[in-house]
């Protein structure tokens, strides 16, 4: 069991020393978002493999350390995952890997990074079912 130090030197250190805190091009996902009360702003980066398993995460951003260092290790924790086990992902998971007694009263900046990671895989998975259907129907229409 980690002590309420341990995490708090954690949250520190991911700010302090963040990991993969850098523009990813090209991307599959790219969303952006904040919180207006704590300034924070974060950009999450995603590149994909061909099944839908995240190759590679990074983000940019400003804000509080939670915000912050919450991004930089949600970027560790994805990568390997599948949009939806990315999507199954927990914000409790997140806030416990934080510590709850040090994150209790920020929970949205905890959460922000995942519920933009979240967010944009889902649009990513709703825009490439279009793209699959209008392919279908242009095809359909050639072989008629």
């Amino acid at each position: 069991m980690l002590s309420r130090q341990d995490y708090i030197e954690n949250i520190l250190d991911h700010h302090d020393y963040p990991r993969n805190k850098r523009v990813l091009k090209p991307t599959d996902i790219e969303v952006s978002g904040g919180n207006p009360g704590c300034g924070d702003i974060v950009v999450m980066y995603l590149r994909l493999d061909g099944d839908d398993r995240v190759a590679e995460a990074s983000f940019q951003g400003e804000g509080c350390t939670i915000s912050l260092a919450a991004a930089s290790m949600l970027t560790e924790d994805v990568v390997g995952k599948t949009l939806d086990e990315v999507r199954q992902m927990s914000f409790e998971d997140i806030i416990d890997a934080m510590g709850k007694e040090v994150v209790s009263t920020r929970t949205r900046c905890a959460t922000l990074a995942l519920t933009l990671v979240k967010g944009g895989s889902e649009k990513y998975q709703r825009d490439q079912r279009q793209l699959r259907i209008d392919a279908e129907d242009r095809e359909s229409i050639r072989s008629r």
